[in-house]
């Protein structure tokens, strides 16, 4: 038996469902027009944390929730389809959730990333992927996500903190878009 083996058998009981009814088609847009945001950290799992039901919202995950090319690729992507099938449809907010204690901030202790600089790794960028001050973090990664030119002007960008001690999120920045 493997570890993935009890998922397994919770598929089975939710391809059993309804499912189905509550999906958007595609070209879909998210039902609560959301694009999330957040770390690969299990402690931060946006369904929980937010209460989103499948196909309620787009959800990304990095390590410390970090916009890195990867997630602005998508985004890009995301965007461009936006425009193209679906025009005169509103746009998602995109909400950027960083969280405190997160292990992004071992990348901070000299010792730990150097180690991880010896597997082919930069260490400028691992030094600022971490996640130390939540609220300073989702600063930098909403203006980032405002100034890439490969992701809408339309797109509205919000960030939040989230306190993995207490459960409760708090605004960072309010939704605004580049083109505001």
């Amino acid at each position: 038996m493997t570890n993935f083996d009890k998922l397994l058998e919770n598929n089975k009981r939710f391809a059993a469902t309804d499912f189905r009814d509550h999906l958007p088609e595609i070209p879909f847009l998210p039902n609560q027009q959301v694009y999330v945001l957040t770390c690969i950290d299990p402690r931060v799992d946006p369904a929980a944390v937010l209460g989103l039901r499948l196909g309620d919202a787009i959800v990304a995950r990095t390590v410390g929730g970090r916009v890195n090319q990867s997630f602005l690729d998508d985004l890009a992507w995301i965007s461009y389809l936006h425009e193209t099938v679906t025009p005169d449809a509103d746009w998602f907010e995109l909400a950027v959730i960083h969280h405190t204690d997160c292990g992004s901030a071992l990348m901070a202790d000299d010792r730990l990333r150097r180690g991880f600089v010896q597997r082919g790794f930069e260490e400028t960028a691992l030094r600022a992927t971490a996640v130390t001050d939540p609220a300073a973090t989702v600063r930098i990664d909403v203006d980032k996500i405002l100034r890439s030119p490969s992701a809408s002007g339309r797109i509205r960008v919000s960030g939040y903190s989230y306190d993995t001690a207490t459960g409760h999120l708090t605004l960072v920045t309010p939704p605004r878009s580049r083109d505001e």
